[in-house]
């Protein structure tokens, strides 16, 4: 981006004190209320869908490979899908999209009804219908994600994190629950009947916000481009590679105990559905009382690595202890430990993943976050199943609860977070360029020409070498800093775009940081006369 006025950027936007809001506030807000009442049947829905499905299969099979792999049916297609839907989440209506996904899961409920009713259920027909339910949350999560910060204020965002934790885990109580009684007294396919009635109520819920679609002037972006901008902004973004590396290795190690519960239920004396459902129940209950009460004390004396350090170590222990208690009342408290432990842990990664997301970009990075999730819940459900297959349920079990401790507290040894808070409040401090005939086609190259002293040389590469970041960030295909071989003290800045349209975006997309660089690269420049700018289209 040319620095094409030098105005002077606000001051930079300190770290967010979570602690601040009250962790009930956003609920005042009536917009945010309605959704997140949607938000909580939709996942009651999702946890009638997973509790059914997965004990409909102990019934087919007792292979703890087939149990596991419905945990990864569920959550699979999220890691292949979540990027293309988040894309389509940044660049579409986000109110119409929502409510085409609850369509979806509605459908496929229907579907999984009307197959186990006629008897022609089987383990692989059930893995495949899990997973085109799971293609409705792959579709979901990521508009959601990118909704929420539009209906609080910033200083509420770590609030209404923890109430989608809530409920979540309020509707891992109640799905369970309802699923468990009417698998009892009804059947499964009743459970899908209802999944079904329900995603549609969640719908026609949707249709009532009132939600207004600012369409670009620029027009809608490319899907093909609006993905590889999406990637290569998580790519160019330290924090976000750390929250990333963070939450793989936690939901990697962390999923063993939900993709083995079914057989630790089936293990406890006279377990049954019943035993499966309260220990579900029980690990909700664990992750609303933590995230209601225990996260807001953490925030105020402990970092997001200390929290998540913390999370996994009671984690892993709530894991170890279920998968040894000799009966019910025992492993009760274990999975409460286990629930609080666990939501602390994935709230403070996923708050960490919002405030390094400038809206634009929003839905795309929050996908691609749910990807890492998902990807490393599907994964470890494999590999844990896998090992409980041949080393047994208990040794499994406790070789991912201390796998998971080591990991994690290695990644914060070795592979600390040292990337700065940046400020990303939008800035319109950088002006368009104005052309009589816009390019129709070819990329555009963008050269800034430099003078600087050679003495500073060294410095002014080190903030070049942010300005790369930057530039690639906002969409720029390529960056290179060139030295002119007479001259030492003339440097050239070259930024490529994909078109002039592609070009033109990236001034939507500057941020208050943006501006700061900005004006950090002019205070090298030491020529009579600004930097000179200079735009090129790379023809045919």
């Amino acid at each position: 981006m040319p620095p094409e006025s030098p105005a002077s950027p606000p001051p930079s936007t300190p770290a967010p004190k979570d602690a601040v809001a009250s962790p009930l506030a956003p609920l005042k807000l009536p917009v945010f209320r309605m959704l997140w009442a949607t938000w909580m049947v939709a996942n009651t829905c999702m946890w009638m869908n997973d509790v059914a499905a997965a004990w409909l299969m102990t019934s087919l099979t007792t292979s703890p490979v087939m149990v596991a792999l419905v945990q990864s049916a569920s959550t699979l297609p999220v890691f292949l899908l979540g990027l293309p839907s988040g894309a389509l989440a940044d660049i579409l209506d986000r109110r119409r999209y929502f409510i085409v996904t609850q369509i979806w899961v509605s459908a496929v409920a229907v579907l999984l009804c009307v197959v186990v009713l006629s008897g022609w259920i089987g383990p692989r027909l059930l893995l495949g219908l899990t997973f085109l339910n799971g293609i409705g949350l792959a579709m979901r999560w990521p508009v959601f994600s990118a909704i929420v910060p539009e209906l609080v204020p910033r200083a509420q965002l770590p609030a209404a994190m923890g109430l989608n934790g809530v409920a979540m885990n309020a509707s891992r109580i109640i799905g369970p629950l309802v699923a468990g009684a009417l698998i009892a007294g009804a059947g499964t396919a009743w459970v899908f009947v209802l999944n079904a009635v329900l995603s549609a109520g969640a719908a026609i819920a949707i249709t009532r916000w009132k939600r207004e679609h600012v369409v670009s002037p620029l027009g809608r972006e490319r899907l093909g481009s609006a993905i590889r901008v999406g990637l290569q902004f998580v790519v160019q973004s330290p924090r976000m590679r750390a929250v990333l590396i963070r939450v793989a290795c936690f939901f990697l190690h962390s999923t063993a105990l939900l993709a083995m519960l079914p057989l630790v239920a089936r293990a406890l004396p006279g377990g049954d559905a019943g035993t499966f459902t309260v220990l579900l129940a029980s690990m909700g209950i664990g992750a609303i009382f933590g995230i209601l009460v225990v996260q807001p004390r953490l925030r105020r004396g402990f970092g997001r690595d200390e929290i998540v350090l913390g999370g996994t170590v009671l984690t892993s222990l709530a894991t170890a202890g279920v998968s040894f208690a000799p009966n019910i009342y025992l492993a009760v408290p274990c999975m409460m430990v286990g629930g609080g432990a666990w939501l602390c842990a994935a709230n403070s990664l996923t708050t960490s993943a919002q405030f390094a997301l400038p809206d634009w970009v929003r839905a795309r990075g929050m996908a691609i976050c749910q990807m890492a999730i998902m990807g490393a819940t599907a994964f470890g459900a494999a590999l844990w199943g896998q090992v409980a297959d041949m080393a047994g349920l208990h040794a499994g079990l406790t070789v991912a609860a201390i796998s998971g401790v080591v990991v994690m507290y290695g990644v914060q040894r070795f592979l600390p977070d040292r990337s700065l808070i940046e400020d990303l409040t939008p800035s319109r401090a950088f002006k368009r360029p104005v052309v009589e005939i816009a390019p129709e086609a070819g990329r555009i190259q963008v050269s800034i020409e430099y003078c600087i002293d050679p003495a500073r040389a060294e410095e002014f590469r080190e903030v070049m070498n942010e300005s790369r970041r930057s530039r690639l960030r906002q969409g720029a295909l390529e960056w290179h800093l060139q030295r002119d071989v007479v001259d030492a003290r003339l440097y050239y800045e070259q930024v490529t775009d994909e078109s002039w349209t592609e070009h033109l975006r990236r001034f939507d997309r500057v941020t208050a940081s943006d501006v700061a660089l900005r004006d950090r690269k002019l205070a090298f420049h030491v020529g009579e006369s600004p930097p000179t700018i200079t735009r090129r289209i790379v023809e045919r």
